[in-house]
């Protein structure tokens, strides 16, 4: 009990299964307090269960309240503060969004009417169950793009012709997404969007868009050709554009060309003079009345031979509900499609909450969104998601709640009801031009790249491989290969983590690398040794080979060196003495250490494994055979509990655990002073 009265601080000292707090003297309650722990946490097991099986009248109500937030925030709408805003935010994203629903519904593979009906039931949905009072939840690029590569091969599959089964099969994913969604957020397992970073959203996103704009190229120019899917469909239809480009509509490359020069600097100014315009130019409405009046009236169907948009009928077809036996086609495509979607929703509505100061629920999001999915798959709709460009107009615009998004379907019903039919002459490449000019803000993520390389070179190379995989081989391939890319990243990242020497900060008790900082000092025979990861199966023979390195001392290389040495000079000694053996002693036949202790600091040590605890014993057992101690400083709980469980700590060794590196420090040096004074009076 040396250590007890020379030295104050708390840490403990680990001897077989017995813990001591060395400043109270408190011995062997490591146990008591393990079996108190245990009756109290039945004790708490019991309550939890009885308390989750009650069914009173104000759980059933705080139950329907947390599932139906409209039933929160509406009876406290604060009509003079809160409608002006929203009604003018719903109003003008409802006549931007009517347009995009219209294009996008080409990019899905389905007729346009499907594209409206999905815009209009999901604002209604999500203004029921969402918990965002910005986001705007409906259609959205490279979801309609993977509905779309799902539903021509699928129809393909059922040798059915496309008009006939598009919608029916893209109902029926829609339906199973939706429950994905839905059992993603029963089940709480949102945890999943943490594997898809931003890095690689963005980088996802981006190439997808470059997948968007290839199944666009074709109605730019007025082409027949079939829409290809799978691996390698962005090259094969290059292929096909370049083998049909004598075939290319004049008219609806010309049109195409002037409604680029009308919506890109349009789009330009409103980006630029956001901050002074209450509202965005809708000049993508204008651009489709336009367009609408000039094929009508010029009859450009009839003269030229442009494809147009067709008969769009007024009103609802009735429900449906979707294709039980397409369900094993589309289940496994289905999949990705729902993480997407609730992964961008979840992400936006956090987001926007952030900035204006409020909160979400992340798992009332993805039933949400689920729902947004499941309910009007009755209705002839296809998948949808939030979507950022809409969300910033929205947000721009004044919206303050959730009634934003009722007023955005009455625009939207509107047209339903009367306008509809108006767009009968509106030509396909309008549409075209319409999707390509707003996949701008993802195309323009590489102007980024320098400041993202400059920021994180792992971070710029994940979207890199995101973006090439999504856009040269296929969408769904594309998230595969970056999700796994990243978690190898990380593997890769604690498989050689940084490892430094720490140095003393004078007249303090702070320790920090002395690779990177200056003026530090180092206390005599101790070396400090931090290890900058956790320590598992992966990086266990780097700890240990940059723990060599760092203390200059491999204890396997300096034992055989001292058993060697020990052999030639025993034969030297019995070749002068004619054959008497001596006993030489091994610490006279190499030379002394420049250390007699070694602090491992684990603080940057998130957990250990199997392999990771049987390593740190090898590493004690090593350097103790030379002796040299180890002494662990500044674990966390759940490194303690794995060292314990792990038999770290065996009857008959000794091994210390710190608070800080400091007192780890202190404790080395009055041992090895208190060992001195005891070899001195020897």
């Amino acid at each position: 009990m040396v250590a007890e009265r020379e030295f104050s601080g708390r840490f403990w000292m680990f001897s077989g299964s017995q813990e001591c707090c060395m400043n109270t003297g408190n011995h062997c309650w490591y146990h008591q307090v393990s079996l108190g722990l245990k009756r109290s946490m039945k004790a708490l097991v019991v309550k939890q269960a009885k308390k989750t099986c009650s069914c009173t009248p104000a759980r059933i109500k705080d139950y329907v309240f947390s599932f139906f937030p409209v039933l929160q925030w509406l009876p406290k709408y604060k009509l003079r503060e809160y409608l002006l805003g929203d009604i003018m935010s719903g109003v003008i994203v409802g006549v931007l969004l009517v347009p995009q629903s219209i294009a996008y519904s080409l990019l899905a593979g389905q007729e346009p009417i499907y594209g409206l009906y999905t815009s209009f039931f999901a604002s209604i949905i999500y203004f029921i169950f969402g918990t965002s009072r910005h986001i705007s939840v409906g259609i959205f690029g490279v979801i309609c793009l993977m509905v779309g590569q799902v539903v021509d091969p699928t129809s393909q599959k059922l040798l059915c012709d496309k008009s006939c089964y598009a919608i029916t099969v893209a109902a029926t994913m829609t339906f199973i997404a939706g429950v994905y969604q839905v059992a993603m957020g029963f089940f709480q397992v949102g945890f999943v969007s943490v594997y898809l970073s931003d890095s690689l959203l963005s980088g996802f996103v981006t190439g997808a868009s470059f997948t968007i704009l290839t199944s666009q190229a074709k109605y730019l120019l007025g082409l027949d050709i079939p829409r290809s899917s799978g691996i390698g469909s962005l090259i094969a239809t290059w292929i096909n554009i370049f083998r049909n480009i004598h075939k290319t509509n004049i008219c609806d490359l010309i049109t195409s060309f002037l409604c680029f020069l009308v919506l890109i600097p349009t789009k330009e100014l409103n980006e630029h003079f956001k901050s002074r315009l209450k509202a965005p130019i809708p000049v993508e409405l204008v651009v489709i009345v336009a367009a609408t009046l000039a094929s009508h009236f010029g009859k450009l169907r009839e003269t030229y031979g442009s494809s147009v948009a067709g008969h769009i009928p007024t009103g609802f077809l009735p429900p449906r509900p979707p294709d039980w036996s397409l369900i094993p086609n589309v289940a496994l495509d289905a999949i990705p499609i729902a993480i997407i979607g609730f992964a961008i929703t979840v992400s936006l509505s956090e987001m926007f909450a952030k900035k204006h100061g409020y909160t979400v629920r992340a798992n009332q999001e993805m039933y949400a969104i689920g729902f947004c999915n499941i309910i009007p798959s009755f209705f002839h709709c296809f998948t949808t998601s939030a979507a950022l460009a809409k969300t910033l107009v929205k947000e721009s615009t004044g919206c303050r709640t959730q009634m934003s998004g009722m007023v955005t379907s009455l625009v939207i019903l509107l047209v339903l009801l009367v306008i509809a039919p108006l767009f009968y002459s509106l030509q396909k490449c309008v549409l075209a031009v319409i999707t390509i000019v707003n996949l701008r803000g993802a195309l323009r993520k590489f102007r980024d790249l320098p400041k993202m390389w400059h920021l994180s070179r792992v971070d710029t190379v994940i979207w890199l491989v995101t973006m090439a995989a999504s856009a040269l081989i296929s969408t769904e391939i594309g998230l595969l290969v970056g999700v796994c890319f990243s978690m190898l990243c990380v593997i890769f990242r604690t498989q050689r983590p940084e490892a430094p020497l720490l140095g003393w900060v004078a007249e303090s008790e702070t320790y920090e690398s002395l690779s990177a900082y200056k003026n530090l000092q180092t206390k005599p025979g101790i070396m400090v040794f931090r290890f900058e990861a956790p320590l598992y199966y992966i990086n266990k023979e780097c700890f240990k080979s940059t723990l060599y390195k760092q203390t200059g001392v491999n204890p396997v290389w300096v034992k055989a060196a001292k058993k060697k040495a020990a052999k030639r000079m025993l034969k030297e000694k019995e070749v002068d003495s004619g054959g008497n053996q001596t006993s030489i002693s091994m610490d006279f036949v190499s030379e002394p250490l420049g250390f007699h202790t070694i602090v491992i600091d684990c603080c940057a040590v998130q957990f250990l494994d199997t392999a990771g605890i049987r390593t740190l014993k090898e590493v004690c057992k090593d350097y103790g055979e030379i002796d040299v101690q180890v002494l662990l400083a500044q674990c966390n709980p759940s490194v303690r509990s794995s060292l314990i469980r792990g038999e770290f700590f065996k009857e008959g060794e000794d091994h210390l655990l710190f608070h800080s590196v400091h007192q780890a420090v202190d404790f080395a040096l009055g041992a090895q002073g208190h060992s001195r004074t005891s070899a001195s009076k020897n």
